[in-house]
């Protein structure tokens, strides 16, 4: 599990950089990766260590499209699918498939795996609009027994707010506090995704002060760049 968690960190430095002026570091997403591969031929039968090298695979396979030719931060709904990497997602999807057929024999997926198989939901739409968010909030709500963080009930929230509205989402992220007091107050995205959702919401004011904590507290310049522009359209409203 500690090696697991430590490959998995360093993707994650590599797939949004914590600081510095680019999102992304491509060589820490590789790197991330190789030790992946090596953990899973050294350990064939672990099913979270297949489900951790396919959740990077998928996640890896949308690099090139999460930023534009300047920098700039691209959310998923307007990346480019077809420069998406399908054989790379292909290979992925069926370490998903193999490693929740080993976890029905065994204790059940673990986190990494569910992860995954969100990760391919998403990859596997055709359009933003193919999403099956219902099968996204599912697999939240099971990640959700599995480890049971702030930041999964906060993705959670998000994706309950694609299926049924953004009103329904900053229920549930306004209900977070409550339920894991102040441990996100100091966490960008959580700011972020409420000023998103409050802009929706056609919130104009409490969008932009949210907007501008999570500016407060972003310390990657293309992220702090994308949510200034953000404000800087809520302040226009």
């Amino acid at each position: 599990d500690g090696v697991l968690g430590v490959v998995y960190l360093i993707f994650n430095e590599g797939y949004a950089a914590t600081a510095g002026e680019s999102l992304i570091r491509h060589e820490l997403c590789a790197e991330a990766i190789r030790l992946a591969r090596l953990v899973v031929r050294l350990m064939p039968d672990e099913p979270e260590a297949l489900g951790l090298l396919a959740l990077l695979l998928l996640h890896d396979a949308r690099g090139t499209t999460r930023v534009d030719e300047d920098g700039a931060l691209v959310l998923m709904a307007d990346q480019d699918r077809t420069r998406w990497d399908h054989a790379q997602i292909a290979e992925g999807v069926a370490l998903v498939e193999q490693a929740l057929r080993r976890s029905r024999q065994g204790r059940g997926p673990g986190a990494y795996q569910v992860q995954a198989a969100i990760a391919a939901v998403h990859c596997e739409s055709a359009t933003a609009d193919d999403t099956d968010w219902q099968q996204i909030v599912g697999l939240y709500e099971l990640l959700m027994r599995i480890d049971p963080t702030p930041i999964v009930a906060l993705n959670h929230a998000v994706a309950v707010a694609m299926m049924c509205g953004p009103a329904a989402g900053l229920d549930l992220i306004d209900s977070l506090d409550s339920l894991h007091p102040h441990a996100l107050d100091n966490v960008h995205v959580y700011h972020a995704t409420r000023g998103d959702l409050l802009r929706r919401l056609e919130q104009w004011t409490p969008s932009a002060a949210a907007y501008e904590r999570a500016i407060a507290l972003v310390t990657n310049d293309a992220e702090r760049d994308y949510l200034a522009r953000r404000l800087r359209e809520v302040r226009g409203s």
